[in-house]
């Protein structure tokens, strides 16, 4: 058999099956691989990419505090400043969620990455309101493609049993690179000036747009698309990386299914097979991420503002949100494959909700007070945005993984540019309490999707998916 390596482009026409292998016996070996150095460095070079995802993502919430004095914004155009990134993130989940499922997860998790790099670099060289305001829209697409298709990338070369810690481990870079984020920002804007933080967002990102192309197509991926020839060559080498005897592999034993598939159109995410748990997805991140994205990019300018900290006192308390989101997904991490996926959710929501709830109706007027009870529920609620990473992809096939998360993710941008518009709204009314009673109530609905949550802990994707 033909053991071409490497990441050649799609084609849609489909190779014939050869007689020594199936798909489904491809799968069989993929499940049984254990954990590697293969794994991760794939892990480490798509983590490094998603680090700066996070870094493009939220670098702006540490540069406001210093364009609002220096270009005289006001709060309704701070909101849509934060708005436009998001927007912008919406159409890059959807382009770049397609071009995965035509060319692979590979070539369009690095053109995503390039394309919010350059625009980062572009952001520095910004010199007024409109110019950024234009440059962060057209940088979101490409931090909105790249997360999306890298999870779909790390679940696909997880295995059934432990692909909860697995993913998770991962995804951990990314509340890490929002935490870094603020640390960096705590230093670097009051020292070197807020057009540092984008170059320091910017320029690694190039690099790693490169070492990305360098990394191997998901077998998985490949099997869909009738290429196998090419799926069982990176199989043997992630098998020889474990040590495993690749002729002894070749004998396994499964039943001879051709999992490829059709391509899927969009509309298919609410056929009667998918629609379910496509809207309680769609809510679960647009919940999530109306909270924690609105918290982010807001709280240092309220402490700045409203609650008189100091520019840097306010940088240094927004990077707490993300120190305990990380505390808690490193907890999450060891138990979601115990706990599940469903049950994990709805207690992060009520809890946040509740959290949320006492501050916008008791608490809201001192500022420790709003530090210690913004900072637990952020870091409670932001473990369950990680868990929606690793669940969304796994309950689609593989034909539609890439734009099912695609199209979810969306509502996060959706509800992540709503959420800064209406803060600005209602702090510009006078008010700080009504901003946190309108977290907890989005907290309360996203209690009520997790409800509808499929379980998947330790199933095989293509058993979920069926």
């Amino acid at each position: 058999m033909a053991t071409t390596r490497g990441t050649s482009p799609s084609t849609t026409s489909r190779s014939p099956l050869p007689e020594t292998v199936s798909s489904a016996a491809l799968i069989a070996r993929l499940e049984r691989i254990p954990f590697t150095r293969w794994h991760l460095r794939a892990r480490l070079i798509m983590g490094s990419a998603t680090f700066f995802d996070a870094f493009d993502a939220l670098s702006l919430a540490f540069v406001l505090p210093v364009l609002v004095r220096l270009w005289g914004i006001t709060p309704v155009q701070i909101g849509w400043l934060i708005a436009a990134g998001y927007l912008g993130q919406f159409a890059g989940a959807l382009i770049f969620g397609a071009l995965a499922e035509r060319y692979g997860r590979i070539r369009s998790a690095a053109g995503a990455t390039a394309v919010m790099s350059v625009m980062s670099v572009a952001c520095a060289l910004a010199g007024n309101f409109p110019a950024l305001l234009v440059l962060r829209l057209i940088q979101g697409i490409g931090v909105g493609g790249e997360m999306p298709v890298a999870a779909v990338y790390i679940n696909e070369l997880s295995k059934a049993h432990g692909r909860g810690k697995f993913f998770l481990l991962y995804e951990m870079i990314f509340p890490i690179g929002l935490m870094m984020t603020g640390q960096i920002g705590a230093i670097v804007v009051p020292t070197l000036g807020w057009q540092s933080m984008f170059l320091i967002g910017g320029i690694p990102g190039l690099v790693i747009a490169v070492l990305l192309l360098r990394l191997r197509e998901s077998p998985r991926w490949l099997i869909q698309r009738g290429r196998l020839a090419q799926a069982e060559a990176i199989i043997e080498e992630m098998e020889a990386a474990a040590g495993m005897n690749t002729e002894t592999t070749k004998d396994t034993k499964e039943t001879p299914r051709d999992l490829r598939g059709s391509q899927t159109r969009w509309f298919e995410l609410l056929s009667p097979a998918y629609r379910a748990r496509t809207l309680a997805v769609w809510v679960l991140w647009a919940c999530a991420y109306f909270i924690t994205n609105g918290l982010n990019n807001w709280m240092p300018t309220l402490y700045n503002r409203v609650y008189g900290l100091s520019l840097q006192e306010s940088l240094r308390a927004g990077t707490l949100n993300n120190i305990a989101q990380v505390a808690l997904l490193l907890v999450c991490a060891f138990v979601i494959d115990r706990v599940g996926r469903r049950r994990w959710m709805t207690v992060c929501f009520v809890a946040g909700a509740l959290l949320l709830a006492v501050l916008g109706t008791f608490a809201s007027g001192s500022v420790g007070a709003v530090i210690a009870l913004v900072t637990i529920s952020y870091g409670i609620v932001g473990s369950a945005n990680a868990v929606l990473y690793l669940y969304t992809p796994e309950i689609y096939p593989t034909r539609m993984r890439a734009i099912a998360t695609g199209a979810a993710t969306c509502w996060l941008r959706l509800a992540s540019a709503a959420a800064p518009l209406l803060v600005g709204y209602l702090v510009a009314a006078g008010g700080t309490g009504a901003v946190f009673l309108m977290f907890a109530a989005a907290g309360v609905i996203g209690a009520l999707a997790a409800a509808w949550m499929v379980e998947t802990r330790n199933k095989r994707l293509e058993e979920i998916a069926t």
